[in-house]
């Protein structure tokens, strides 16, 4: 498959809290159309990866460029008006519980890019229907959907402001596997149609085989293998054959 020149490049990026070295020189390119899935053990450093990309943390050390621009060793605004083209999906959907599904949706449309609330409550209806929810669901409160119609709804507020990168962490945690497989494929389906670039963290073997272009195991603060999925099935990579496999020996666990 051919991409484009990156829309994300991190280089070297080192985070640690106290004495604990949580990324230590970690590096990936994420190119436009490309569905990059990381995975690794939990306290890996996924999640911190994360938030270091959407400036909630700061890294110690390294860059990340988005479209060329180094976001780190620029301002703070420079920053902002980067993170207005990204879309995130949050572990647990984050849903505002005061706020009805459509307002949920259309919540960065409104407060991010100031539209008129008519208009974003047409994209919000949607995005709806775009995930495959009716358009009486709009008027609801998150307390009135199950698991799987809140993460529906949460795919739809990532992808309603059409952003270039879309950001999805553990996406089907909490669901069952039925459940977890429809929601795999309207993130293929919504991905493929904005042509966006997608990181995503799991833990989820069956999701990843689903949704990635390509894999990159994290440990120790370092990717140490990065592959398609069909060399993630073939390679001999002992930490890699661990992992996929759920083994209860291999280099993660035996000194």
């Amino acid at each position: 498959m051919m991409y484009s020149p990156p829309k994300l490049r991190v280089r070297d990026l080192q985070k640690s809290f106290g004495q604990q070295k949580v990324l230590n020189g970690l590096s990936f390119d994420l190119h436009m159309g490309e569905s990059m899935v990381i995975i690794g053990g939990s306290g890996s450093g996924k999640s911190v990866l994360l938030r270091c990309i959407l400036g909630l943390f700061k890294p110690d050390a390294g860059d990340i460029f988005i479209d060329d621009v180094n976001v780190i060793k620029g301002s703070a605004g420079a920053w902002q008006h980067q993170l207005e083209s990204f879309g995130m999906l949050f572990q647990g959907s984050a849903l505002f519980d005061s706020m009805r599904v459509w307002e949920n949706i259309a919540f960065a449309l409104i407060q991010g890019h100031g539209m008129p609330r008519a208009q974003a409550k047409e994209i919000a209806l949607e995005k709806l229907a775009s995930v495959n929810l009716a358009p009486e669901v709009a008027n609801l409160y998150p307390a009135e959907l199950s698991g799987g119609m809140q993460k529906r709804v949460a795919l739809a507020r990532a992808i309603a402001s059409e952003p270039q990168v879309i950001f999805f962490d553990e996406p089907t945690t909490g669901l069952d596997p039925i459940v977890s497989s429809i929601i795999n494929d309207l993130i293929v389906a919504s991905v493929k149609k904005l042509g966006a670039a997608t990181l995503t963290i799991t833990h989820d073997i069956n999701s990843l085989r689903h949704i990635a272009d390509r894999v990159g195991l994290l440990f120790e603060g370092k990717l140490i293998w990065t592959g398609s999925v069909t060399e993630m099935e073939t390679t001999d990579n002992p930490y890699v054959r661990q992992f996929i496999h759920g083994s209860a020996h291999g280099p993660f666990t035996d000194p």
